[in-house]
């Protein structure tokens, strides 16, 4: 695709804003920048030397191709609205990318959508955190058509160490929806392990360590292990949105009648914590409930 092309990204989160900065470091025009909160547009926009868009319709006649980096289904109904200030507005000829764990439906919905108004658009779903957003080093699971994902590939390698697509609208979102299960029944999983051997008095850090070793191994045991025992729940993945995403994941399986306990538990678990007050933590904090010494007996 030329260099040329304008950059427009929707949802200035931790996320959505190191990508943009990732963008901008990898010689990208940012074109115009957008965030319900109005100062965080306009202090990123001050730093990367582009414009706060006080409207989606300006956002996206700034842009050629738009990043959204949203937080539900509802705030990617809101952006792509048919009514009222909208992404659609003026869309012919602009590919939307959009980042947001939401249900499958609502990317397939909102590529029908575009199509309408000759725009096209991609699912980039990632499985990464806040640093690798800002290094460039995200897992992308793309789905869309394929054509529209050959014309943005060089973009989408510029964010990621990992890019792969996965099929039409949809199947990377369902994809995306399992990758979290399995990661939430393994964050909830670890946090009653390692509360078990809190409360029979076993040294939390011998059992990390011998679990690392043993069939106990996995992802989460690093990422999480150490804040778990530290109580150091500094929000990279939030309770409150594992809670959100196994939702999504144990509603597909509900909808095709596959049993899912262990998904429905840790669901449960996120949700708890959610009631707790404790939704904004990181994931780690589940931890918080499966500690005896922490909440008494």
């Amino acid at each position: 695709m030329s260099e040329n092309l304008r950059i427009g990204v929707v949802g200035l989160g931790r996320m959505g804003a190191n990508m943009a900065r990732r963008l901008n470091d990898c010689g990208y025009t940012i074109g115009a920048l957008f965030d319900r909160n109005r100062n965080t547009a306009i202090t990123l926009a001050a730093e990367l030397d582009t414009i706060a868009s006080a409207e989606l319709r300006d956002l996206t006649s700034a842009a050629d191709i738009i990043f959204t980096v949203v937080t539900d289904d509802e705030a990617m109904r809101s952006i792509f609205a048919t009514s009222g200030d909208s992404l659609v507005t003026d869309a012919r000829g602009k590919i939307f990318i959009n980042c947001a764990t939401v249900t499958p439906e609502i990317h397939v919905d909102i590529e029908r959508l575009l199509e309408k108004h000759g725009a096209q658009s991609l699912e980039a779903c990632m499985a990464s955190s806040i640093p690798q957003a800002r290094d460039g080093t995200l897992y992308l699971m793309v789905g869309g058509k394929r054509e529209v994902f050959e014309r943005v590939k060089p973009i989408l390698e510029s964010l990621s160490a990992s890019l792969r697509y996965i099929g039409e609208a949809g199947r990377a979102a369902q994809l995306k929806a399992l990758v979290n299960m399995v990661m939430n029944i393994n964050t909830a999983g670890l946090a009653e392990g390692l509360g078990i051997a809190d409360a029979l008095g076993l040294d939390v850090a011998v059992v990390r360590d011998v679990f690392s070793q043993t069939g106990a191994q996995s992802r989460v045991l690093e990422t999480d292990g150490p804040d778990m025992q530290a109580r150091d729940h500094e929000c990279y993945f939030s309770a409150e949105h594992a809670a959100k995403d196994s939702g999504i994941a144990v509603a597909l399986a509900d909808h095709i009648g596959v049993k899912a306990p262990l998904a429905h538990a840790a669901l449960s678990q996120f949700e708890r914590m959610k009631e707790l007050g404790l939704g904004g933590l990181d994931k780690s904090g589940v931890s918080e409930l499966t500690f005896l010494s922490r909440h008494g007996k």
